[in-house]
């Protein structure tokens, strides 16, 4: 009896594991849907950084997850370009107010700069295989309105004035300002510059939609906003300056003509021109 119980016992055990087993499993590593869902868990935390490595490994392929990523791609690659450009000419600032000691200041502004143009770089291309690829009326924005606030943080001042932060304060501005970046970045792309209150209204809609007009003008001023990172005075690349001027020009003219589409074009095609006379 105690025998027959026992084996009783052991195929109730097998039977559980095999239905465990058995049993629905989450996306597999390395696939668009398993990244997709560690990038919005990541931007969910507000670790903009490695949501962007992980939309990146989305749009490598088309999948059914590139136009979204795309889109969350787009908003985080400017946010941290914006972030990264401020960062670096506050560092400027505070070389020149601290005099004795200006060159940690220049050292961080020349970190800042090299990873605000890895960031433009990729912004560019996302963009650039949006306009390519993504020809819906609507670009959705699969995301929620992001963690962080708009404001400038404390530190930014401190650097400014030429006040030198110990290493965690400087990763705790650093991410204030990641944040901020991509809260300003998404405010835009979702029509609504400076007004973090009414996107906020915006991203309470079940889903939230841009036509495509409101979003590639938007990329257009994005680009163009960040060229400025190639000038002479700071990284002075010109290729790479084209380049994003030459990406603004395509995300403008595949909208309809407007006033404002209007004298933006004027501000890159003048642009340009300084480039061709240097």
């Amino acid at each position: 009896m105690r025998l027959h119980l026992l084996l009783l016992a052991s195929l109730v055990v097998a039977l559980w594991a095999t239905s465990c087993s058995t049993g629905p499993k989450g996306p597999q590593p390395g696939t668009p849907a398993f990244y997709w869902g560690a990038a919005k868990e990541m931007y969910h935390a507000g670790n903009y950084i490695k949501a962007n490595d992980d939309v990146m490994e989305i749009t490598r392929t088309e999948n059914e997850f590139t136009a979204k990523a795309r889109a969350m791609q787009t908003a985080l690659a400017a946010g941290l370009t914006q972030a990264y450009m401020e960062l670096a000419d506050t560092n400027d600032a505070g070389a020149k107010a601290n005099r004795n000691t200006p060159m940690p200041f220049r050292k961080d502004a020349s970190t800042m700069r090299s990873l605000a143009s890895t960031a433009a770089l990729e912004m560019a291309e996302a963009i650039h295989a949006s306009i390519e690829k993504d020809n819906d009326p609507n670009v959705v924005l699969a995301f929620e309105y992001p963690t962080g606030s708009a404001s400038q943080p404390a530190g930014l001042k401190k650097i400014a004035g030429g006040m030198l932060l110990q290493e965690s304060e400087k990763e705790s501005l650093q991410t204030a300002m990641v944040q901020r970046g991509v809260v300003r970045t998404i405010c835009r792309l979702a029509g609504n510059p400076d007004d973090t209150a009414k996107t906020v209204e915006v991203f309470k809609a079940p889903e939230v939609k841009v036509t495509r007009e409101t979003w590639r003008f938007a990329t257009a001023k994005l680009l163009y906003d960040a060229s400025e990172l190639y000038g002479s005075n700071k990284l002075d690349q010109p290729n790479r300056l084209k380049l994003l001027c030459d990406e603004a020009m395509r995300a403008l003219q595949s909208i309809p003509q407007t006033k404002d589409t209007k004298a933006l074009a004027t501000k890159i095609q003048a642009t340009l021109k300084k480039i061709r006379a240097t």
